[in-house]
């Protein structure tokens, strides 16, 4: 029988209250450095993070967290109610710290025992930080989903989705969203492209113009062209998108695309008086928005502003959110909030060329909504980012000394660079990516030839503060050499 033992216990260490480092990055690289080192064996049993919390005096959730790290890394395993351990069959290799020069685990590395080692590039736009994403708690309710799902459930999710989860949906919009709407509303889809297939099936017809943002989110810009729509470029400014001279270019349009709580990717927010704009517009011409909710959940140093659907009292807004930055990409989950006079539409298509989406991954979505390890995800996820936000913001500072100017956004999961003085982010996007980076261009964004703007976008959420100057050294060699 494996004993348990706390490598907190080794030498007599304890956590240091006057470090940098937060709580659980100091646990998760004692326990780290202890494997490494073969202080902990594999197969030898860890504390709960019950016990080990109340050792340190600390919330569990900060255990919680520092477990997730080094499960996600491989470094240990949950056996349910066996309790968690060192992972079995770990090399040499796992073993050894990890070579910084190739931008290891502390960039962005996924690995388990056995399994090839996936590696985030740094930079790498609309990837959460999944090296902090609850595994071990997912795999959990995974599992009981799997060994419960009931019969009637397994046949499908209904014209419109399952219901626990659109439940589950309204709920987090009326709190965090300002969203007032009931679950005969919300239509589940495969992601955010599924949602927007979706839409255009449902009200798009040929030729039919659009309002898009410029620069815009140019996958989505992409799928409305390619369904049909006339794209009208609208410029943005520091108030957001220009109704007003939308209004002058395309005033019969009969949509309007729209990012209103973090401009895609300028980070503005759109004004009220600009909303309020947009919306009587829309009554007026019987026009739709479709809103974007992109990153809204990250805004650092205040609350989320409330989404343009929460004025909507015309019922002109088809709200779009998606699951893949908040939870992973991979999950293919999104939603639509459509007014009560178009449900029956949406559903209609919907059951006629989609059939829904995996029933599974509903039923594990609501649970983690309806048990409340949604919102405290969130919120861990808001304190990291706001944390790997700043550490990469000061990393470019500090090496580039002026030569790169960054603008540091309300919220949102990236940051904007540009050269001083200009020079062309395709190139320079080119020259990093040669280096094993990936940054994305700002110019891409931009419908107008000619007219774009010229710089480099940098995810931070995959970056720690600890491989951050690394990283930007790396960065800094790639645009030198």
């Amino acid at each position: 029988m494996s004993r348990t033992r706390s490598p907190l216990q080794v030498a007599g260490w304890r956590p240091d209250p006057g470090s940098s480092k937060p709580l659980y990055r100091q646990v998760y690289e004692r326990f780290r450095d202890a494997i490494r080192n073969g202080i902990l064996r594999p197969g030898e049993r860890l504390p709960s993070a019950r016990s080990l919390a109340s050792q340190l005096g600390a919330a569990r959730g900060t255990v919680d967290l520092a477990y997730t790290l080094l499960s996600s890394e491989g470094y240990i395993v949950g056996r349910g109610a066996a309790g968690t351990f060192v992972a079995q069959g770990l090399t040499a290799a796992i073993r050894r710290p990890p070579n910084r020069s190739q931008g290891a685990s502390s960039t962005g590395a996924i690995a388990r025992p056995g399994t090839p080692r996936l590696v985030i590039p740094p930079f790498a736009m609309g990837v959460p930080a999944l090296d902090a994403f609850p595994r071990a708690l997912w795999g959990r309710l995974s599992a009981r989903r799997a060994r419960t799902l009931a019969v009637e459930t397994m046949i499908g999710d209904g014209a419109a989705g399952y219901t626990p989860l659109r439940d589950a949906i309204v709920s987090y919009l009326t709190v965090s969203r300002g969203i007032r709407c009931h679950a005969g509303q919300v239509i589940i889809t495969t992601g955010f492209q599924g949602a927007l297939d979706l839409l255009t099936r449902t009200f798009l017809q040929q030729d039919d113009e659009i309002w898009f943002e410029d620069p815009g989110y140019f996958a989505a810009r992409d799928a409305l062209q390619a369904a049909g729509a006339r794209i009208i470029p609208t410029p943005v400014d520091s108030e957001g998108l220009d109704v007003a001279e939308a209004i002058n270019r395309a005033p019969h349009a009969r949509f309007a695309y729209v990012t209103p709580a973090h401009q895609a990717p300028l980070g503005i927010s759109l004004t009220l008086p600009r909303r309020l704009a947009l919306l009587s517009w829309a009554a007026r011409s019987k026009a739709w928005i479709i809103e974007d909710d992109y990153d809204s959940e990250y805004r650092y140093g205040s609350r989320p502003l409330p989404a343009l659907k929460s004025l909507d009292e015309g019922g002109r807004v088809l709200y779009v959110g998606t699951f893949s930055k908040v939870l992973f990409p991979g999950l293919r989950l999104g939603y639509l909030v459509v007014p009560d006079t178009e449900v029956d539409r949406v559903k209609q298509v919907r059951q006629v060329l989609y059939r829904g989406a995996p029933i599974l991954m509903q039923t594990v979505v609501a649970d983690f909504m309806s048990e409340g390890h949604f919102a405290r995800h969130i919120k861990r996820m808001r304190t990291l980012y706001e944390e790997r936000r700043a550490s990469l913001a000061r990393a470019l500072a500090e090496v580039f000394a002026g030569q790169l100017t960054v603008q540091l956004q309300a919220g949102g999961m990236h940051l904007i660079g540009r050269m001083q003085p200009p020079k062309e982010d395709r190139d320079l996007v080119a020259r990093a990516k040669a280096h094993g980076l990936a940054p994305s261009t700002l110019s891409e964004w931009y419908a107008r030839p000619g007219r774009s703007d010229q710089g480099i976008l940098l995810s931070f959420t995959n970056i720690t503060p600890q491989s951050a100057l690394e990283v930007v050294r790396r960065l800094q060699r790639a645009w030198s050499g």
